[in-house]
């Protein structure tokens, strides 16, 4: 193939490596994909306001954010293994153009059952394809420094919901619910298409070796599809005899739960407290915006430090800093929690490709964030549910917020009791794959 060698020379003498131009598309594709996920809660308002063009009950609208987490929650496993057999590339046009379709779904939208399979449904299977195998890939691109890939391309991803949030809220004010949704995914969908055309789903793919990747350490390139399947069969084999491989679902199960509650009604809970719809959109962005560095430090430490007492930490100050809630009544009140709580929210959740590389190993771990990302959802799906019918059971917003606490205490105790993460695991799996499949292996599985 003397083309791909090449193309491989060139960009082995380039100044950047291409692992960093995949970084930027990946971080270009979350900004876009999830900005509607994290931004969703200023459409409560328009959705449950019954003056306009919907009228539907809180409980129904949360039941839309249940199935949306619980179909993500279902098929994230489904999605991390078809990553690993058929290549997050083709994933991602799958998901782009799905993406596209939903939106243009959720913009004809006039009664609750439709709310609930477009909004709900088929864009949380949408978003599992974006948050498990487009994000397990990066692992793969490097050998060394994940921890700032991670932070970058998670504190890029948190520009999509802070400026989603004001732009969503005016857009389906200004003009209308249909029509923002319309234009939204048409373009949202041909953009992330484009971007295809430069993502690879890994180095070997190029002719290239992994960022960071050492003369002595042995290459992953050109392993048949059978050797692929093989290397990944014996590996997850060997995760799942660990306590972390079912105990990081459980964590992040809570952690989403914790400040799931808040992305979905803080808004509306700040509007019934007087603020307009615009500064209400704005708490979300502030939290968002504050989120940014905690996204980009967090994977940087943990990388250095251990994942395991930052992750505790900040799902602690998740937890903590909605007590301010019970005492906000004016607009300071409120952007003063976003600042406390985005520090906390930003940490939380963005160190699981790190853990997995300190725990695991370089081995392909598509699936085992699958699982990750599932308990993520399950969380999700759960308080979604259980708190709008909380909110049209009791009118009040005290027990939702005193719930989101309790969650999001309850993950850092039990990160707390995690294994050491200075320690792998799960040895050398390797030497368990049958012999005629065997394939060199980077020397840090």
């Amino acid at each position: 193939m003397p083309h791909i060698n090449t193309l491989s020379q060139w960009i082995n003498r380039a100044p950047l490596h291409y692992a960093w131009i995949i970084v930027g598309v990946l971080a270009l594709v979350q900004m876009v994909a999830l900005s509607v996920n994290f931004a969703s809660g200023v459409l409560v308002e328009p959705l449950t306001d019954t003056n306009g063009d919907f009228g539907f009950s809180a409980s129904g609208v949360g039941l839309s954010f249940t199935l949306f987490f619980l179909s993500g929650a279902l098929l994230s496993p489904v999605v991390g293994w078809l990553g690993e057999r058929y290549g997050p590339r083709n994933m991602m046009i799958v998901g782009a153009a799905s993406y596209c379709g939903v939106m243009l779904l959720v913009a004809f939208v006039s009664a609750p059952w439709e709310l609930w399979l477009s909004f709900g449904v088929l864009r949380g299977a949408v978003q599992a394809i974006f948050m498990v195998p487009l994000m397990a890939a990066v692992s793969g691109w490097f050998r060394h420094r994940l921890g700032l890939a991670t932070g970058v391309l998670w504190a890029a991803a948190g520009v999509g919901p802070a400026v989603m949030a004001p732009v969503l809220i005016n857009l389906v004010e200004g003009i209308d619910w249909q029509s923002t949704f319309i234009y939204f995914g048409l373009a949202a969908g041909a953009f992330m298409l484009l971007l295809t055309l430069v993502f690879r789903s890994k180095p070997a793919d190029m002719g290239i070796s992994a960022y960071g990747t050492q003369e002595s350490e042995r290459e992953e390139g050109g392993l048949s599809q059978d050797q692929e399947r093989a290397r990944a069969k014996v590996f997850n084999q060997h995760v799942r005899r660990t306590k972390a491989f079912w105990n990081l679902p459980a964590i992040h199960g809570l952690g989403c739960a914790g400040h799931g509650i808040v992305l979905l009604f803080v808004a509306p809970f700040a509007i019934s407290k007087g603020l307009s719809f615009t500064q209400a959109a704005l708490i979300l962005s502030i939290l968002s915006l504050v989120s940014i560095p905690s996204r980009m430090l967090t994977p940087i430490i943990a990388e250095r430090y251990g994942t395991k007492t930052i992750m505790a930490t900040c799902l602690m100050i998740q937890g903590l800093t909605v007590i301010l809630l019970f005492f906000s009544t004016e607009l300071w009140h409120f952007w003063l929690f976003a600042v406390l709580f985005g520090i906390g929210f930003g940490g939380e959740w963005t160190g699981y490709l790190v853990i997995n590389r300190q725990y695991y190993g370089n081995g392909p771990i598509g699936s085992v964030y699958g699982w990750q990302m599932s308990g993520a959802q399950m969380g999700h799906a759960f308080v979604s549910y259980v708190a709008g019918l909380m909110l049209d059971l009791t009118g009040s917003y005290t027990l939702l917020f005193m719930l989101s606490a309790v969650m999001s205490v309850g993950g850092a105790l039990v990160t707390i009791s995690l294994e050491d993460t200075s320690k792998r695991l799960i040895g050398d799996w390797e030497a368990a794959v049958p012999e005629e499949r065997r394939a060199a292996a980077s020397a840090g599985d």
